[in-house]
Order: structure tokens, then sequence, then C-alpha cells
């Protein structure tokens, strides 16, 4: 039997969870249960064990280097592919699935977004397994998360008949997408319904067939932007052009809700697809009041709160049912009731001009993060870390001069013709204009404070003449 092939998708944006989840740094990437980020116990699930292969990442452009890091020590990925933008899910499975076929026609693909929790490995390993003979014969496999309440947040899926040869494997009746209360409870009574887990099990060959009988345009786009993809560093490129053409539509509605072939494994290990707030408190650890406290936080007669300090204190008093979540730059309040709410919100802070909609206060970049401090009118000071053996491009600004104290750690400094030291406590200042480079040449993580001055301060004041990640 061919080796499965994990596909991770980690292309969302998670403005469900905001403020700790943004655009720039989703939740996949956040660690919400455990020290694991979310991508990294996703990838986990199938590390070490014969029956997968190396896994397949599709995730943004813009998140690449983080990615990278964080597989860096849980598993080598066969391919990191680079969505130019988001298409859905159809056009990102699609391409693992034609990069995969390049080398075995005859693949499994173990499909699974790289932000759901999943609360027993050993049975969600024994579930692949259960589906893995229909696969092998053709079949596209759904898991179905057996309900435990009336969800009208989930997609559901009817169990039909059993599959003949495949135990534990049912046909699929039906797809009901998102149903109002009352019939989520008439489906709950039913017994004969399951979420529909967004995990699959897809041969590649029976699923690029079916891809090019309902979606022709998804297939010929992504087929296109592979053949013309380039390889940047550890990463695979998609070609933008041909990428954008894809229609925008996801992998249920493309091929699953529609194929004769579709095949569904009921199970009922604990899972989540951490859509909201509330759904994280459900499946943290509580204190003896149901509160959730994680953080810098205190609390006075609160219960059944979900109550978050990311650095700075949080109290709640006598509150029941809420969600509070502080980051530094900004607080979310909020009922757990009205919590899938959030995303509005967020849509109305974007629309607004807000960075903060997006944007994080800490900004990843691949030789470490900076954060800003502090910014007044024509000047800015930020925090700069860099990681060992690290280095910034060597650039230069229009508009800007830079003052850099290092605080520990010592920094090897560029300054036009000059190679400078600097130790802890010790400060260089870069004129106007000057070609200069940052780096870490030590074993320690470099930090420094960076003093910006000027008419503009701008990120997209920067003109790299060479950079060792490839960015322009």
């Amino acid at each position: 039997m061919a080796k499965v092939v994990p596909v991770v998708l980690s292309g969302g944006t998670g403005s469900r969870l905001w403020p700790l989840s943004r655009e720039a740094l989703p939740k996949q990437l956040l660690p919400l249960v455990g020290s694991e980020s979310m991508l990294q116990a996703t990838v986990a699930r199938t590390a070490g064990f014969d029956a997968f292969d190396a896994p397949i990442v599709v995730a943004n452009t813009e998140h690449r280097f983080l990615v990278a890091e964080q597989l860096r020590g849980v598993a080598a990925p066969r391919s990191i592919i680079l969505e130019p933008e988001g298409r859905n899910t159809a056009p990102a499975v699609a391409a693992a699935a034609l990069l995969a076929s390049r080398d075995d026609r005859e693949a499994i693909l173990l499909v699974m977004p790289a932000d759901h929790v999943i609360g027993d490995i050993d049975a969600f390993r024994a579930a692949i397994e259960t589906g893995l003979h229909a696969a092998s014969s053709g079949k596209l496999v759904l898991f179905g998360i057996r309900p435990t309440k009336p969800e009208t947040a989930y997609g559901y899926i009817e169990v039909g008949n059993p599959v003949e040869g495949a135990p534990g494997v049912h046909h699929v009746d039906r797809f009901t997408e998102k149903p109002d209360l009352a019939t989520a409870h008439e489906y709950l009574e039913q017994g004969r319904f399951v979420w529909n887990s967004g995990i699959f099990l897809l041969p590649v060959r029976a699923f690029i067939e079916d891809l090019e009988a309902f979606e022709p345009a998804v297939l010929q786009a992504v087929t296109q932007a592979l053949a013309e993809a380039k390889t940047d560093l550890d990463f695979l490129r998609l070609d933008s052009e041909a990428f954008r053409n894809s229609p925008s539509i996801s992998i249920d509605y493309a091929v699953l809700e529609r194929t004769t072939r579709a095949a569904v494994v009921p199970v009922e290990f604990p899972w989540s697809d951490v859509g909201a707030w509330s759904a994280l408190w459900e499946i943290s650890s509580k204190d003896s009041s149901g509160n959730v406290i994680l953080g810098d936080a205190v609390t006075d007669g609160a219960r059944n709160c979900y109550i978050r300090g990311e650095g700075q204190l949080v109290t709640a008093i006598g509150v029941e049912d809420l969600v509070i979540v502080a980051t530094p730059d900004a607080v979310l309040v909020t009922t757990k009731a009205a919590d899938q709410r959030v995303k509005h919100m967020v849509d109305t802070l974007r629309q607004g001009g807000r960075a903060v909609a997006t944007q994080a206060q800490r900004v990843h970049r691949p030789w470490g993060f900076y954060e800003s401090v502090h910014t007044g009118e024509r000047f800015q000071v930020k925090r700069i870390t860099v990681d060992p053996g690290a280095k910034l491009s060597l650039q230069k600004h229009f508009h800007r001069a830079e003052h850099w104290v290092v605080v520990n750690g010592t920094a090897l400094v560029t300054r036009d013709k000059e190679e400078l030291l600097v130790a802890e406590n010790e400060s260089v200042f870069l004129p106007l204009g000057c070609v200069h480079r940052l780096e870490n040449p030590g074993r320690v993580p470099l930090n420094l404070i960076e003093v910006q001055s000027g008419p503009y301060l701008g990120e997209d004041d920067i003109v790299r003449f060479e950079d060792i990640y490839a960015r322009k």
C-alpha cells in the first residue's frame, strides 16, 4: 500500500481569535493549547511513523519564514508550497496533489488544516488506518466527528450505509452546511449526522479526475502555477498570475459534495477547529470557578470566563461568561455567546484603516523580530532581536537616520566601508543614506534598541542590496 502524504493547510488568517491572532501572525502559528504552535502539533501527529511520508505544507507567502522556523525540529517537510494569495482550499489541495503525483500517481493525501486541536492522537491514527483501505480503492474519505451538542457553526454529513469491504467506513448520503439551531437539535437526536472535520484522505488520481470533471478552471490554473513555480530557498513559489486565475472555492464545494466517491469515517476523538474564543475556553483547563486564566490576570468572583493577559495585567471582578483578551496594543471584551462576531469587528477595524486589525506589535522576520516601543512626531523607537548567526539585509534608507544601542550580545555592524563590533551598552549612529547591515556573530540572541528619526519612517523606505533570505 502506498505511503500517505500528509498535506497541512496553513494559509488561514484566524481573525476570529483577534487580537491574539492577526493576519500577520494567524492562530495556526500560535501556541494556543500547550507549548507547541498549532502548526507544529498538526505536523507532529504524523511525524516518525512509517505509514506517513514527509509532509507537504501549503502556506501564505507572508508567513514563509515563520512556518519554516516552526517546522525545524518537528519534521523535515517534503515541500513548503507558497500561495501568492488565498484562493480557498480547493486550489491549495490541488497544488499538493499535483506535486505528489509527480513522484507517485497512486499516492494518498491526508489533508489536515493546521489550526485544529485533536485530543487523542492514537484514536486519530486509528481512524486514518480505518479509512485507508477505502481510499486505496478510490474513495474520497472524510472524517466525521460524532456531535456532542447542537452546533450551528459546523457543516454536517449524513452517514449512509457501510462501504462494502471497508469496515468502519460509510457512504455519504448528503451534506448540510451550518444548519439552524432547531435543525442541529434534530440532527443530534437522529444520530445519523456527524460534523465535517475538514480532514480528508484523498487518492491523488481520483481527486484530480473529479477536480477536472467538476472544476476544470481550478485544475488548469493550478497546473500552470505549478509548472511555472520557482524554487526560493526552502520554498516552492507558485506562479502568481496563473494561481490568481483559479476560482476561489473550497474543496467541499468543488469536489466532495459533488462526487460519487465520497465516504465517511465516523469518529469520536476530541476535536475542535478552535473557530472562536468560546471553543478555546471549552478545550482548555479551568479553575474551580470554570475560568481559563492565562498570562498576567487576577480575578475576584469571576465565573466561566476566558481571561488572557499578554503583556499587561487584566483584572476581572464579579463577571460571568466573558472573553477578555489583552495584548500590548488591543483589548477584546465579549460574551462567549457573541464571540462569533469578533470577525465582524476585525472587518470594521480594517475598513477604518486600523493597522491593529491585521498587524501584531511584534513583527517576525527570518532573522528574528522587532516590535515598536514608542512612536512620536519624526521619531520611532523599536526593540530588535537578532537570532544567533543571523543578519539583516545590506540596505539603506532615503528618509531616516538610525541609532542602535546594544542591550545584550554583540553586534557586527556594516556602515558604508566600515565594519564595527558593538558590545553591550555601546551604540552606533547610522546617518541618513548610509549603506548598512546588522549581524549577530554570537551564540546568544542579540537585543538592541533602535531609534529612528526623519520625516518618513515607513517600512517601505528601504533599498536592499544584498539579502541571504532572497527578499526584494
